[in-house]
C-alpha cells in the first residue's frame, strides 16, 4: 500500500469525516443510494476497503451479514468491534475471500487510491469473482475536478494551483497532508462503467452522490433544517450525465452476468 495513504489512514479520522458535518451528506446518500440496488437482508456483504466500518455498521443493523476486508490494520482493529460485523486484513486486488462467496460486494473507497487503471480493473475484476451470479457490485470513485471546486470553495485554490491542475490533466491528486487528503485518483463520470465493463461487469449504472449541493456554503444548514428535501431532490438528478461530473463523489453499480 502507498504509504502516503497508509500514514493518512492510520490518523484514524476517517470514522468522524462521514459522521458529521457536511460529510454526513455522502453517508446519507451512500445508504440511499445502496438500500435501493442491495438484496434485501440478510444478505451476504462483501465491505472492501470498508475502513473503521462506518457503512457496515448501518448494513449490519440493516440485517445483512457484512464482511470487511481493509488493508489498514487500525481499520480492522476498529470494524472488528462493530457487532454483526467480521473484519481481516487484505488488499482489494487479491482478495482473501472464495468464488461467488458474497451476495453483494462493495468498494466503497478502494478506487480512490488505485492510481493506476490496470490495478483498478484487478480490483473490480476480484469483486466480480468473490460475487455469485446475479449478485451486486458497487464502487464509488472521486470526481474529476472534486479537488478543483473544493480548493476553490475553502480559497485554498491559488495556493495549491499546481497540485489541483495536474489532478484536472492527469486524473491523479498527489494531495500534501495540509489539503485534508492523499495519494488518489479522481475520475472523469464515464470511466468508471467502462473500468466495470473490462472486469466483466456490463451494463453499469453511475448515481452522483451530493450532485452540486456539496458546493453550497449553507449546506450545513440545509441538512439540519430539510434532510429529507435534500435527500428527495439529490436523488431525483442522480443520475443525470451533465450532474455527475460536479459531484464529489459517485458510486457505480452492475450486476454480475448469470
Amino acid at each position: 500500500m502507498d504509504r502516503d495513504v497508509l500514514r493518512y489512514y492510520e490518523r484514524g479520522e476517517e470514522d468522524r469525516r462521514l459522521r458529521e458535518g457536511d460529510g454526513r451528506l455522502e453517508l446519507w446518500r451512500t445508504q440511499d443510494v445502496l438500500r435501493r440496488v442491495l438484496p434485501p437482508p440478510p444478505a451476504r456483504v462483501l465491505d472492501v476497503g470498508g475502513g473503521p466500518g462506518v457503512h457496515a455498521e448501518w448494513l449490519a443493523a440493516d440485517g445483512h451479514a457484512v464482511r470487511l476486508v481493509d488493508p489498514v490494520p487500525l481499520h480492522v482493529e476498529q470494524a472488528s468491534r462493530i457487532p454483526g460485523v467480521t473484519a481481516r486484513h487484505g488488499d482489494a486486488r487479491d482478495l482473501p475471500v472464495p468464488d461467488a462467496s458474497a451476495d453483494a460486494v462493495l468498494l466503497l473507497g478502494p478506487l480512490y487510491h488505485l492510481v493506476d487503471r490496470a490495478d483498478r480493473v484487478r480490483a473490480l475484476r476480484e469483486a466480480a469473482r468473490a460475487v455469485r451470479p446475479g449478485g451486486v457490485v458497487a464502487a464509488a470513485s472521486i470526481g474529476r475536478y472534486a479537488a478543483l471546486h473544493d480548493m476553490l470553495r475553502k480559497g485554498r485554490y491559488r495556493g495549491e494551483r499546481a497540485i489541483v491542475d495536474a489532478s484536472v490533466t492527469s486524473g491523479v491528486l498527489r494531495a500534501t497532508p495540509d489539503m485534508g487528503f492523499t495519494t488518489a485518483y479522481l475520475h472523469e463520470p464515464q470511466e468508471p462503467p467502462h473500468e466495470f465493463a473490462d472486469a466483466g461487469l456490463p451494463g453499469a449504472r453511475s448515481y452522483g452522490l451530493e450532485g452540486a449541493a456539496w458546493l453550497f456554503g449553507d449546506l450545513g444548514r440545509l441538512l439540519e433544517d430539510d434532510r429529507a428535501t435534500v435527500l428527495e431532490a439529490l436523488r431525483a438528478v442522480e443520475s443525470v450525465p451533465s450532474l455527475l461530473g460536479v459531484s464529489g463523489h459517485v458510486i457505480t453499480v452492475a450486476a454480475r452476468p448469470r
